[in-house]
């Protein structure tokens, strides 16, 4: 285990946990948990050992975004200080080749918005609430939000969250798009371990790929991403282990019939 007094990294074979922890308020993000959140980034991106990376957040909340008190004091020099390692954070975790599962509940906005939706894949308790927060602080957004939140919800609902700043409720945020499951705050652990464990029985080598291809599809015309996927595809059907999982595939197959 990395701890730092803000943030947490964890590893439980090849599952890598951060967890953000300033619970007493809320895991706002100040400039010390920003550089820690970009060092336990830094350090999953360069271990190959990982497979998944799961985000949460202790206490009461995932993040209630940027630590305000913070910001007022010296508000420009100290938005520099904050905003350069959420850049990297952000950057990293949307270019790791591994999975990103954020386990989201309480209080996720500003920031902690920008954090969830970078997630490859996100599970929210029943009892969270998410805000976009930025403009009731009059300020534009950071941390990637007006990058993600078009491609999730599109145009026309992202100027509205964006501009009006109303609460979402977690059931209103699944069917937006923002979302990949909610349940019941006694079952969230539960549920997103089994996602976990889920994704660790998948080839990380396909993953990567997949992952890959999915992030990058917006920016390129229909056959150059038809060329993107022909390249991963031979890259993964050359491998030894790709006729292995064809024949996996019709043993699990054959045992399922037989058990009807």
């Amino acid at each position: 285990m990395v701890q730092n007094s803000s943030v947490v990294l964890e590893r439980e074979g090849q599952l890598a946990h951060i967890r953000l922890a300033r619970p007493e308020v809320l895991n706002a993000l100040n400039t010390e948990m920003a550089e820690a959140l970009l060092a336990a980034c830094q350090d999953v991106a360069s271990d190959s050992d990982v497979r998944v990376l799961l985000l949460s957040g202790e206490g009461r909340a995932f993040m209630a975004g940027g630590d305000l008190q913070d910001l007022r004091k010296d508000s420009v020099e100290a938005a520099k200080r904050i905003l350069a390692p959420l850049q990297a954070s952000i950057s990293l975790l949307d270019s790791m080749q591994v999975p990103v599962v954020a386990q989201v509940h309480g209080a996720v906005a500003g920031a902690g918005l920008s954090l969830m939706m970078i997630a490859d894949i996100v599970i929210a308790s029943e009892d969270t609430r998410f805000s976009f927060a930025y403009s009731d602080i009059a300020t534009s957004c950071d941390g990637g939000a007006s990058w993600a939140l078009p491609r999730l919800v599109g145009l026309r609902k992202s100027i509205e969250i964006a501009m009006l700043g109303e609460p979402l409720d977690p059931h209103e945020a699944l069917k937006l798009g923002l979302l990949n499951r909610v349940v019941p705050a006694s079952q969230l652990a539960q549920v997103t371990n089994r996602m976990v464990e889920r994704l660790l029985t998948r080839d990380p080598f396909a993953l990567k790929h997949l992952k890959y291809l999915l992030r990058t599809s917006l920016d390129r015309s229909l056959d150059s991403q038809l060329e993107e996927e022909r390249d991963a595809f031979l890259q993964c059907v050359a491998r030894p282990s790709f006729p292995v999982a064809i024949d996996r595939f019709f043993e699990a197959r054959k045992s399922r019939r037989e058990q009807i």
